[in-house]
């Protein structure tokens, strides 16, 4: 599938009248990878958006696809190939900035959860973000953009000063969470460090030469909720029933997590294919610093610095103005 980057104002408005438009009854869901995005897997192996479907009297048939990135997540929700994105809260607020107020406006759906990333290194020289060189390779998806850039540009800005953030991004490299974590646990590549998240930096910090150098909750002063589910504003105007149809699954599959997570976690070995064993996966996801909400958590922080840096020219007054109406009675941030 090849999916077209629209990159200036022009490109966003005669896009309006090319993406495929298609009736009630279809979405197409993309997601990445991590337990983050447990909660597509929940719907998808308990086919809750075909059970809300038909409580509002309405047959929806739900195409799944999986992709690495939030630059290529982007590019496939405005070319039309997908109707629910699964990024970060950066990706997701560098594409509502730039189709603000046009026919291409997007709003978060809701969060995946609240869980940490770390950045993780395997030299044990780096102590701190002062001490990686310009020999080092940091591993993240889609490096400038992606939310574990913005984290690391952030991290960067607090210990290097003002006008500091972008100065390790020379040194990023974009690769998928799985082929990161695996380069850092073999050594046997130029990575040495990955900004990470489960499982993968569960089983990264199982080897005794990897250690950790910062968690976004760290960096964001609590919990964060890093990866969003959001759609174009048009796609819940033309599809009303299909769109009430995946909010009241998200939030039935979020609250099932919390219930069940051992169940979870053989869902999501199971839907993903890991190798990893279930009791692991389900260490992971009691972790104290992990909860499922839909709930946006410290998005406005990413927005705030966002448009301090220049990243985005639309500054939001609050979280509210960037999600759909159905999600602005949750207690969000």
């Amino acid at each position: 599938m090849k999916f077209v980057r629209l990159l200036t104002a022009a490109a966003i408005a005669s896009a309006a009248f090319t993406v495929p438009l298609h009736a009630e009854g279809l979405i197409r869901i993309v997601q990445q990878f991590g337990t983050v995005f447990l909660p597509l897997d929940v719907i998808r192996d308990q086919h809750l958006v075909e059970k809300h479907g038909k409580a509002l009297g309405i047959d929806i048939t739900t195409e799944w696809h999986q992709l690495s990135g939030g630059a290529v997540v982007n590019d496939a929700l405005l070319s039309g190939n997908i109707d629910i994105a699964g990024a970060g809260i950066g990706p997701f607020l560098t594409v509502w900035d730039r189709t603000l107020g046009t026919p291409l406006e997007v709003k978060i759906v809701g969060a995946l959860g609240a869980q940490p990333n770390l950045l993780l290194t395997n030299k044990a020289s780096i102590k701190t973000l002062k001490d990686f060189t310009k020999s080092d390779k940091i591993a993240l998806p889609a490096a400038g953009v992606s939310v574990q850039s913005r984290i690391l540009q952030i991290a960067t800005e607090q210990q290097l000063g003002s006008g500091h953030a972008h100065d390790l991004d020379s040194i990023t490299v974009t690769l998928p969470h799985p082929e990161a974590a695996a380069g850092l646990i073999s050594g046997a590549t130029e990575i040495s460090g990955h900004v990470s998240n489960s499982p993968y930096q569960e089983k990264e910090l199982q080897d005794p030469k990897i250690h950790k150098i910062f968690s976004s909750y760290d960096v964001l002063g609590g919990k964060v909720t890093p990866t969003v589910l959001y759609a174009l504003v048009k796609f819940q105007k033309d599809n009303p029933k299909t769109f009430q149809a995946f909010t009241d699954a998200l939030r039935e599959a979020t609250a099932w997590i919390a219930a069940h997570p051992k169940e979870a976690a053989e869902t999501f070995v199971r839907v993903e294919k890991s190798k990893l064993p279930v009791a692991f996966v389900e260490h992971t996801l009691e972790e104290p610093d992990v909860i499922y909400t839909v709930a946006p958590l410290s998005s406005k922080k990413f927005a705030d610095f966002l448009y301090r840096i220049g990243a985005i020219k639309h500054h939001p007054a609050s979280w509210k103005d960037y999600v759909f109406q159905e999600l602005q009675s949750e207690n969000g941030s």
